[in-house]
């Protein structure tokens, strides 16, 4: 009979080896490697013809059209962001931080689909008493909401044999085990055995079935990146935790857009969404400061009003200092740089610090424009006119490029009681003539652009 071997597995990208090495020589991640132990494979019979049965082949014109029938969750903003809520026999990822609220949330949506459905919460890190001190605060009532404390892959399933839920919420994947493999939890081999045994029940019964992931102290996903690419939704769960506020995106969706965004507060009573974001991305914002900018943006269909906060001061290093949050480093520097030689600005010898304001990361190029002038504005010390909300994409050539969404903006901005818009010429001539409301000032270079600060 063969004897059991051992293999060493990197727990970031799943790389092979018959030794254990300190670096991975797939990925580099130092100290990955962890011993598995492989049990010999059964002998099998040769291979037969086997039968035809299953799914079979359809031509794609006789395939069906008709959208999804989905859940509610009864959280619009999370509705929103999953694409219209969740679809029946689907595998989702939700991950974050440890204590941004990953399990307040899928309590709260378990409850709220528990009135009128059987929903399982299977828990690996806390027992049922300590899941129902959890419900307690956050309110939760309801009465088809089973609690299951356990880790055991082979007694979840069968429990949910057993019950035919409506949906299934397992926390955390990396907490759970099965019995084939002799590996620890939360190994690549565990992490991947047990996310294919959970999407076969999802798609076989149609359970919607969450899965929570730990992070990395990177902020990615930790495990295999096999399971991203096996589930059918990955969402991102944010916040700072000096802050209430909570941000959730998909970063991979089968079932709808991955460029929605949607705000939580968090609250003694749970997570509670934010239905005017702009308004509170704003709410603390020094109107008459130098450096301080309003830029639109989109998060997907939505319009967001965000600060864009600059701080430029003179150097006393052999290189100056540039410092960025909530925005593209690489980005802000291209700004800088055709600042420094399409605008005539200086700043080869001083310190630059931006800013986003509010926790939330700008990733569209529409903020250039706002980053550029919030540095010239901190730079003259000149504040930019208080009721101005500034977009626009900056070229190589100092030009100001158009945007896509830009009525979109423009109303944001006007709802919010802002009465104008800097933004590229060729889309304010575009908006003059649908007849809004605003005064819409359009700029062709960044030359242009800067003249509103310098001369007021």
């Amino acid at each position: 009979m063969p004897k059991a071997t051992s293999r060493y597995v990197c727990q970031q990208c799943g790389h092979e080896s018959p030794k254990w090495m300190g670096r991975c020589p797939e990925c580099g991640e130092w100290n990955s490697l962890v011993e598995e132990v492989v049990a010999p494979a059964p002998k099998r019979p040769p291979a037969r013809q086997v039968p035809v049965t299953g799914a079979q082949p359809v031509r794609l014109a006789e395939v069906s059209a008709e959208a999804l029938p989905r859940l509610s969750t009864g959280m619009g903003e999370l509705d929103r962001v999953l694409g219209g809520g969740i679809v029946p026999g689907s595998l989702v990822l939700l991950g974050g931080d440890p204590g941004v609220g990953k399990s307040t949330l899928l309590t709260q949506v378990a409850d709220i689909l528990s009135h009128e459905q059987s929903v399982l919460y299977v828990s690996g890190e806390e027992s049922a008493h300590q899941i129902k001190l959890r419900a307690k605060r956050l309110g939760a009532t309801g009465a088809n909401l089973y609690v299951l404390a356990e880790t055991n892959l082979e007694a979840i399933l069968a429990h949910i044999n057993s019950l035919q839920p409506t949906l299934v919420v397992v926390d955390s994947i990396q907490t759970t085990q099965t019995g084939e493999l002799e590996s620890a939890p939360g190994t690549v081999a565990q992490v991947r055995a047990c996310g294919v045994a959970l999407q076969r029940v999802a798609k076989e019964q149609g359970i919607a079935v969450f899965l929570v992931g730990h992070v990395t102290k990177e902020g990615a996903l930790a495990g295999p990146k096999a399971l991203e690419h096996l589930v059918d939704t990955v969402l991102t769960f944010e916040g700072d935790p000096h802050l209430n506020y909570r941000i959730l995106r998909a970063t991979k969706n089968r079932f709808g857009s991955t460029d929605e965004v949607a705000l939580f507060e968090m609250r003694e009573q749970g997570l509670v969404a934010v239905q005017n974001p702009s308004e509170w991305l704003l709410s603390e914002r020094a109107s008459h400061s130098p450096g301080s900018v309003v830029t639109a943006v989109m998060e997907g269909t939505r319009p967001l009003l965000v600060e864009v906060q600059a701080l430029v001061t003179h150097s006393y290093l052999s290189q100056p200092r540039r410092q960025v949050t909530g925005l593209d480093y690489n980005r802000v520097n291209m700004v800088l740089a055709v600042l420094e030689k399409r605008g005539g600005m200086r700043l080869s010898d001083k310190d630059v610090f931006v800013n986003a304001a509010g926790g939330i990361f700008v990733r569209e190029p529409a903020a250039d424009l706002a980053i550029a002038l919030a540095v010239v504005s901190s730079l003259k010390d000149r504040p930019l006119p208080p009721d101005m909300v500034v977009f626009g994409e900056l070229g190589l050539a100092g030009e100001v490029r158009s945007v896509i969404h830009t009525e979109q903006r423009v109303r944001e901005a006007q709802r919010l009681g802002f009465s104008r818009v800097m933004l590229p010429r060729r889309d304010a001539r575009a908006l003059k003539a649908r007849g809004l409301e605003i005064a819409l000032e359009g700029t062709y270079t960044i030359r242009d652009a800067v003249g509103i600060v310098t001369e007021g």
